[in-house]
């Protein structure tokens, strides 16, 4: 399972997330740094990638179109990359099941 930042998330994660979720990137560094929502959901959905952002701009994406891609919403405010890994590390399993399930379009996670 690899992930894919939004652009609201630092680039400087990706290195740390390799680990857990090998392949993962976020937006900038694949080359959708301009690219608009659907534009990044059409990417993840294409590349097999789970959506992590901290804005509310792919829910309505994924209540119109289902999973997948997941999308990850972090309800963290303005918070440290060590916090933003820690989330995602601590519920990796969640988002795994998440991803097998096939049908859960949007998990939350603070």
């Amino acid at each position: 399972m690899k992930l894919l930042l939004d652009e609201n998330l630092s680039h400087r994660l990706v290195p740390a997330l390799q680990a857990a979720y090998p392949g993962s990137t976020q937006v900038t560094l694949a080359g959708l740094g301009a690219a608009d929502d659907r534009a990044v959901w059409r990417y993840a959905l294409e590349s097999g990638f789970v959506i992590v952002t901290k804005d509310d701009d792919f829910l309505d994406l994924a209540a119109y179109h289902g999973a997948p891609p997941v999308v990850i919403r972090l309800v963290l405010g303005n918070c440290s990359n060590v916090q933003v890994l820690a989330v995602l590390h601590a519920h990796r399993q969640a988002i795994q099941d998440a991803v097998d399930r096939g049908n859960i379009g949007v998990i939350e996670l603070g």
